[in-house]
């Protein structure tokens, strides 16, 4: 006999094994037909993972029969309440993957700051559409101006609809880029990062990094073209981009995989940090 028919007969064994036979079945049954209809509800629910449906169903029925529901009404009841929870959970899983700095949310952000066109803008983008369009969002601004801030709000109303969001400083992320490189783990860091809808690499070009570092960035930003969306904060424009990308055809090339299909924004506005710390600060008296 061949290995090959040893494994085969053995796994066919092991499910005859795990198949109730007739006499287990009935055992079963019976141990179930003498249960009242609660419990074995209970366990059934339990059975399907049904956690909300199994914690609701009694209080619901008593409802249903004191308001004189339906039973469809009764069954849709149920399920919206497990959809909900379900809803609920997700979005807080996803919102702890996400890795978004505390406190950044969209109503603790200062809109009164920005031009009209920019407040806009963000409140355009609220809707999540771009990221089904793969569109990269750009913010560009001087240090303090508010670029993280409203990234992170933006980021935050989008994982409460359901999107997939990581936040990630460029410096973090070009670190944990190179020891995959040197671990030889490159294309599988890259492929779980595009489990996410939208990147956030932020304050790009705020730490000078090497040559390797940006080649590194450079071959994700690459990967990700028209297959995720890149959410970008920078204080350098454009024009000074080659001091990050090392050369002028490295440069042009990143500036053309996250220029295409994006929506730049611009917050020329004061440091919101030295606004307040002016406003703090106690007057001298002569």
């Amino acid at each position: 006999m061949t290995k090959t028919t040893t494994k085969s007969a053995r796994r066919t064994s092991a499910r005859k094994a795990a198949t109730p036979g007739p006499t287990k079945r009935a055992t079963m049954k019976a141990a179930e037909a003498g249960m009242d209809p609660t419990s074995r509800l209970t366990d059934q629910l339990k059975e399907l993972r049904l956690p909300t449906f199994r914690d609701q169903f009694q209080e619901t029925a008593v409802r249903a029969a004191t308001e004189n529901l339906s039973h469809l009404t009764y069954l849709s009841e149920l399920t919206t309440l497990e959809c909900e929870a379900r809803r609920e959970g997700r979005i807080k899983r996803l919102m702890t993957r996400s890795k978004l700095p505390p406190g950044k949310t969209w109503d603790s952000f200062d809109f009164k700051r920005l031009p009209l066109t920019v407040t806009r803008q963000l409140e355009t983008l609220r809707d999540g559409s771009f990221l089904n369009r793969r569109e990269n969002i750009l913010i560009f601004g001087r240090p303090g101006s508010g670029k993280s801030h409203a990234l992170c709000a933006l980021s935050q109303q989008l994982i409460l609809q359901g999107h997939s969001i990581l936040f990630t400083t460029c410096n973090l992320l070009v670190q944990q880029l190179l020891i995959a490189k040197r671990d030889l783990r490159l294309p599988k860091m890259i492929k779980q990062l595009s489990s996410f809808e939208g990147l956030i690499i932020d304050d790009l070009g705020y730490v000078q990094q090497s040559r390797e570092e940006m080649e590194v960035l450079f071959t994700l930003l690459a990967e990700r073209y028209e297959r995720g969306s890149v959410l970008l904060t920078s204080n350098l424009a454009f024009s000074k981009w080659d001091q990050i990308f090392k050369d002028a055809m490295t440069t042009a090339a990143a500036i053309d995989r996250l220029v295409h299909h994006s929506v730049i924004i611009e917050l020329n506005v004061p440091s919101y940090r030295v606004e307040t710390a002016k406003k703090t600060r106690p007057k001298t008296t002569k």
